[in-house]
C-alpha cells in the first residue's frame, strides 16, 4: 500500500473565532514536529498544518517512531502515548471544552469529519468538519458537573478503486471520537497492554467506555482504531459529500421569504412616491403666485440641493471608491468560483484570491474616486 499520512490542523471554534495550534494542548507529539508549506490563504486563516503521531505509514514493517498501518489493512486499538496532566495543561484543557474547540486533521487533503444523522428521520447524513476536544456531563447520580476528553478515535477512511489498475484512491475521511478512561497494570512502552482491549482481538471491550475524566494529576492513554471501506464515490467527487447541505429547502425558503417582503415593502413605498409626486407636479402647475411657491414643507425644501457639493465630498469619495472595490473584487471572486477555479480542495486558495483581487481592484477604486472629485 502506498503511505498516507495525518495530519493535525488548528483548534478552531465558532464560538470565539479564535485558532490555536493543535500542540498548544497536551496531546501526544511525534519525535519531530514538521511544519508543512502554507500559502498566504492558509496563513490569513490561521492554518498551522503540522505532523501527527497519527501518520499513516508502512513503516510498520520495521521499526519506526511512528505510528502506522497499511492501505485496506485495519488496525485496532493502537495506543498512541500515555500523558500525566498537570495544573495548567489541565486548565487548558477545560478552557477549549468550555469554548466547544475541534481539532482539525487532514488525510490525503481531504478533512476529518464527524458523521451526523439527521434528526427528522431521514436517512440523508451531515459532515461536521473536525470533531471535539471534549465534552462536559455528570457521573450518574450526581450533579457535578466534569469535564471528559475524548482520547480515543475511530477513524475509518473510505476508498475507490479503480477496476484497471487495482489501485486504491481516498475518497472519504470519518472519524468516532469516544472518551474512555483505558485501564492496564504495568505499562510497557514499547508494547503497552491495556485492560479495556482485547488481546486477541485488539477491539475494545464492551463495557469498559468509562469516560476520560479531565482534572490535574489525571493519566490519560490515547488511543486510535483504523478501519478501511470500499466506496462508490468516485475520486473526482469525493468533495461533493463536505460540500452538500441537506437543509438547503429551508434556506430557499428564508431566502424567497425575504425577498418576497422586500419586494412587497418596496411597491408601497414606490406606489406612495409616485403619488406624491404625481399630487406635488399637479399643483406645481397650478401655482399662481410667488408666495404659494413658497409653502413647501420638509424634504421638499431640499430638492434644489440635490446636485450640491456635500461638506465632506472628499470623504464620500473615498466611500464610494471603497465601494467599488468591494464590489469588483466580490464580483469577480464569485465568478472564479462558479467556474472552478476556486476548489475547495486548494486549502487557502480563496482568501488568497480575495486578496489578490482586493489589491488589483484599487485600480478601478482610485478612478472612480478622482472621477468623483472632478466632478
Amino acid at each position: 500500500g502506498d503511505p498516507l499520512y495525518v495530519k493535525v490542523n488548528k483548534l478552531s471554534s465558532t464560538k470565539t473565532q479564535l485558532p490555536y495550534d493543535h500542540y498548544y494542548l497536551d496531546y501526544c507529539k511525534p519525535a519531530k514536529i514538521v511544519n508543512s508549506a502554507e500559502n498566504l490563504g492558509e496563513v490569513l486563516r490561521g492554518d498551522r498544518i503540522e505532523n501527527s503521531v497519527y501518520t499513516v505509514s508502512l513503516c510498520y514493517l520495521f521499526w519506526c517512531y511512528v505510528l502506522a498501518f497499511e492501505m485496506r489493512e485495519d488496525q485496532p486499538c493502537k495506543v498512541v502515548c500515555r500523558k500525566k496532566l498537570d495544573a495548567e495543561s489541565a486548565k487548558n484543557f477545560k478552557e477549549k471544552i468550555d469554548d466547544e474547540y475541534r481539532v482539525n486533521m487532514i488525510l490525503d487533503n481531504l478533512p476529518v469529519a464527524v458523521l451526523r444523522q439527521r434528526r427528522d428521520g431521514s436517512q440523508s447524513t451531515t459532515y461536521e468538519h473536525g470533531f471535539r476536544v471534549g465534552f462536559k456531563g455528570n457521573y450518574a447520580g450526581s450533579k457535578e458537573e466534569k469535564y471528559f476528553i475524548n482520547n480515543h478515535l475511530s477513524f475509518r477512511v473510505m476508498f475507490h478503486r479503480d477496476t484497471e489498475t487495482d489501485a486504491a484512491r481516498i475518497v472519504g475521511f470519518e472519524v468516532t471520537p469516544n472518551s474512555i478512561n483505558h485501564e492496564y497494570k504495568e505499562w510497557d512502552e514499547k508494547n503497552p497492554q491495556i485492560a479495556t482491549c482485547n488481546k486477541d482481538t485488539k477491539n475494545l471491550i464492551p463495557g469498559s467506555t468509562v469516560p476520560q475524566e479531565v482534572d490535574a494529576g489525571k493519566e490519560f492513554v490515547f488511543t486510535y482504531d483504523i478501519t478501511f471501506k470500499e466506496s462508490d464515490i468516485k475520486w473526482a467527487s469525493r468533495w461533493d459529500t463536505y460540500l452538500l447541505m441537506n437543509d438547503d429547502q429551508i434556506h430557499w425558503f428564508s431566502i424567497v421569504n425575504s425577498l418576497m417582503i422586500v419586494l412587497f415593502l418596496s411597491g408601497m413605498v414606490a406606489m406612495i412616491m409616485m403619488r406624491t409626486l404625481y399630487k406635488d407636479i399637479s399643483n406645481y402647475n397650478q401655482l399662481e403666485t410667488q408666495d404659494e411657491a413658497q409653502e413647501e414643507t420638509g424634504w421638499k425644501l431640499v430638492h434644489g440641493d440635490v446636485f450640491r457639493a456635500p461638506s465632506n465630498y472628499g470623504l464620500l469619495c473615498v466611500y464610494v471608491g471603497t465601494g467599488v472595490q468591494i464590489f469588483a473584487m466580490t464580483l469577480v471572486t464569485m465568478i472564479f468560483a462558479l467556474l472552478g477555479f476556486l476548489s475547495p480542495s486548494n486549502r487557502g486558495g480563496l482568501m488568497t484570491a480575495m486578496v489578490l483581487l482586493w489589491v488589483f481592484m484599487g485600480i478601478f477604486a482610485g478612478y472612480s474616486s478622482a472621477r468623483l472629485y472632478k466632478m
